[in-house]
C-alpha cells in the first residue's frame, strides 16, 4: 500500500467527502451496489454526518485517504434485533479505480475487521458480493470470509438481474 495513505473511521466532519465518494461508486458501479443514484443524491449531507457519528459498536464507515482525498470506504452495521445482534454486515467496499491492486481495500477490510474484533458481542460479519466481481470476491476468500449460498436476482439493475454470493467470517472460533 502507498505511504501516504491514512485509514481511519470516519466521522461527521468526513459526510461531504463520503457523500462525494459514495456517489461516484453507485455512478461506476451500479451493478454491485443496492443504492441507486437518485437515493445517495437525495440523502442530505446531514443525515449522512449522523450515520457517521452513530457509536462504533452499532455502525461505522472506515475511509482510506490519500493526503486530503478519500480515496475508499468499507462500513459495517451491527444487526438491531437481539436475536441477531452477533452478526455484523460489511457494506459500501470501494476503492477509487486509480487506486485499485495497491492494497487499499485489503487495509480498509483489516480494519473493518478488527474493529468488529473490538466489539465482542460480533461472532461473525457476513456481506453481498456480485458474482461477476471476481477480484473483490478473491480479496474477501484471502481475509477468510467464506460463500454460504448465492442469492439469485439479488439485484436489479433496468431489466438486468444481478446473482450476489453470500459471504461470512468468523470472528470467534471457540464455538
Amino acid at each position: 500500500m502507498p505511504g501516504a495513505i491514512v485509514v481511519r473511521r470516519l466521522t461527521a466532519s468526513d459526510a461531504t467527502a463520503f457523500h462525494q465518494l459514495r456517489l461516484e461508486q453507485v455512478e461506476l458501479e451500479p451493478k454491485t451496489f443496492a443504492e441507486s443514484t437518485d437515493e445517495v443524491r437525495a440523502a442530505s449531507l446531514e443525515a449522512t454526518a449522523q450515520r457517521l457519528a452513530a457509536p462504533a459498536g452499532d455502525s461505522y464507515v472506515i475511509g482510506a485517504f490519500d493526503g486530503d482525498d478519500l480515496i475508499g470506504t468499507a462500513g459495517c452495521f451491527r444487526s438491531r434485533e437481539g436475536k441477531t445482534r452477533h452478526k455484523g454486515r460489511v457494506w459500501g467496499v470501494y476503492v477509487t479505480p486509480a487506486l485499485r491492486r495497491r492494497g487499499v481495500g485489503r487495509a480498509l477490510l483489516q480494519a473493518v475487521i478488527a474493529t468488529a474484533g473490538e466489539t465482542s458481542a460480533i461472532e461473525q460479519l457476513t456481506l453481498a458480493v456480485a458474482v461477476p466481481q471476481l477480484a473483490a470476491t478473491r480479496l474477501y476468500e484471502s481475509l477468510r470470509f467464506e460463500v454460504y449460498g448465492t442469492e439469485r436476482r439479488a439485484l436489479k439493475v433496468g431489466n438486468e438481474y444481478v446473482d450476489e454470493h453470500l459471504m461470512m467470517l468468523r470472528l470467534r472460533t471457540d464455538d
